[in-house]
């Protein structure tokens, strides 16, 4: 009855399931992986001590910034220079921008500092002037199409759309590290910006969105086997009835 199995038409079928089962349950497991890894980041942040309850470190010591090391306390010498609004930014419900001031340091390059959050309206605080030391949280370059930030074209002078190397390249005479650093001690008329999470670490929309999928490639991998044997049955029940003298198509 199920010698229709070795046709070469039923060859073509039992080879695509025989493929298509263990790649649904391999991406499937990817999937489930990627969420699981998400899930120990988020509890592995959560361990983490506050913001500020860990000594600080020089910067150089904290470079390249890894999941790890965003949101160490990092220090910095040298001399204030350029002065940039980041508009659009939110903090407690309200929306101002960051005040972000280039602190160039004795190796000839420059590192974004976030003094604090300014009200719409107003006027942003000089910096102070001479050599001094900072301390802040140490945070990731942003990236064009993150959450808050805005594209960079288009801004009136002073003005940049994201805290990035890359925005900044071309506004200083300086090189630019690929991260920022934002004051925990904002000066009068500033408000402290808390450091954010490190990319990765939370569980996000993403985070869910890989749990989902690795229920959908589950579920791509039990319809093929029940299309497989509803198509079995169905292939033989009409052997069967071409058996009996029937016209299964009767």
């Amino acid at each position: 009855m199920y010698r229709f199995l070795t046709t070469p038409r039923w060859w073509g079928i039992n080879i695509f399931v025989l493929l298509a089962i263990p790649f649904c349950l391999l991406m499937g497991t990817w999937q489930l992986g990627r969420f699981e890894d998400r899930v120990d980041s988020h509890q592995e942040a959560e361990r983490r001590p506050a913001a500020g309850a860990e000594a600080a470190a020089p910067l150089a010591e904290l470079l390249p910034v890894t999941k790890e090391t965003s949101g160490r306390q990092a220090t910095a010498s040298g001399r204030y220079g350029e002065q940039f609004l980041v508009p659009e930014r939110e903090l407690d419900g309200k929306t101002g921008a960051y005040v972000l001031t280039l602190l160039h340091t004795p190796d000839g390059k420059a590192l974004p500092v976030v003094r604090g959050w300014l009200p719409e309206g107003r006027k942003a605080p000089a910096p102070p002037t001479g050599e001094v030391t900072v301390a802040g949280a140490l945070q990731a370059s942003e990236h064009s199409g993150g959450r808050g930030v805005r594209a960079t074209g288009g801004l009136p002078s002073g003005q940049v759309g994201m805290i990035s190397a890359a925005a900044l390249v071309n506004l200083v005479p300086a090189d630019v590290y690929d991260a920022w650093v934002t004051l925990g001690d904002a000066p009068a008329g500033l408000t402290p910006v808390p450091a954010a999470a490190a990319a990765g670490t939370g569980l996000d929309v993403k985070a869910f969105q890989n749990l989902g999928y690795t229920g959908e490639w589950f579920a791509f991998a039990g319809f093929v086997l029940f299309m497989w044997f509803r198509l079995v049955r169905r292939e033989a029940e009409a052997a069967k009835d071409r058996a009996l003298g029937l016209d299964p198509e009767a």
